[in-house]
């Protein structure tokens, strides 16, 4: 949900049915916004679950919403507790910020069982320059050896570095078979909209995550018709038939590309 801060708890979750009725299957927290004044996870929460109880009411799908439970690593475990009790049906963490163990204490605990959408914010501290620290491969290793089921690797169309390459390697870590770890979805993020689907899906495969933010609420008609521009990017996708052919009867769609363009 976007902006990153700032919105209270009934616009969050506004926002959150607008996207959620255009289209969207998952939506979730910014790696910003965890537990501020301004928007507290108690009161964001139910209101957020509220919502996507409604669109399952009025359209039969169920829509994941990942709360941001990340704090300290002495709190994360209760904090999970606490969102699972009220009705949370999938979790978020700050992997590099919380620590590692904090995905694998969540993943473990007792009770909660939950999915896991990990989040790779403060990365490129340690991943971008290759003169020192590490690549994003043994993040993929230890975000899958801890219990992770979804992490952001990067996009090939959106606006950060693209090593295509290494990027499907990162990926193939968290999907290939891999001892007896359960696979981990590769979450693509960063400067993605409608335009950019077509060549995130053709070069990375099905088994991806399209995470779109400003790609979803920017679009000249609001969210609900972004979220429904991103499935229709994904349903073209899908079919193998160009995004500029698809948008002719999909004004939602051919809105977005006018915009945004094809990536």
């Amino acid at each position: 949900i976007k902006p990153k801060v700032g919105l209270n708890p009934k616009d969050t979750a506004a926002v959150a049915y607008e996207a959620a009725i255009g289209g969207v299957d998952l939506i979730k927290d910014d790696e910003t916004l965890t537990d501020q004044t301004f928007c507290p996870l108690g009161e964001r929460l139910p209101l957020i679950m509220e919502q996507l109880d409604t669109v399952k009411s009025e359209t039969g799908r169920t829509v994941l919403y990942a709360v941001n439970i990340s704090t300290a690593g002495d709190r994360i475990v209760e904090r999970a507790r606490e969102a699972a009790r009220m009705g949370a049906n999938m979790l978020m963490i700050d992997v590099i910020v919380c620590g590692f163990d904090a995905v694998r204490a969540v993943a473990e605990e007792p009770g909660i069982n939950l999915p896991i959408h990990v989040h790779r914010t403060m990365h490129a501290a340690i991943t971008r320059n290759r003169e020192h620290g590490i690549a994003m491969r043994p993040i993929c290793r230890l975000v899958r050896m801890l219990g992770g089921d979804q992490l952001h690797t990067g996009t090939v169309s959106g606006k950060m570095e693209h090593d295509i390459t290494e990027l499907r390697g990162d990926n193939l870590a968290l999907t290939e078979p891999f001892f007896d770890l359960k696979p981990v979805f590769p979450v693509a993020s960063g400067g993605l909209h409608p335009g950019g689907v077509h060549k995130e899906v053709s070069m990375l495969g099905r088994d991806i995550i399209l995470q779109a933010g400003g790609g979803i609420h920017g679009h000249p008609e609001g969210t609900r018709a972004g979220a429904a521009a991103m499935r229709q990017a994904v349903d073209a996708a899908v079919a193998g038939i160009d995004p500029a052919t698809y948008a002719a009867d999909h004004p939602e769609l051919k809105r977005a590309l006018d915009k945004w363009g094809i990536a």
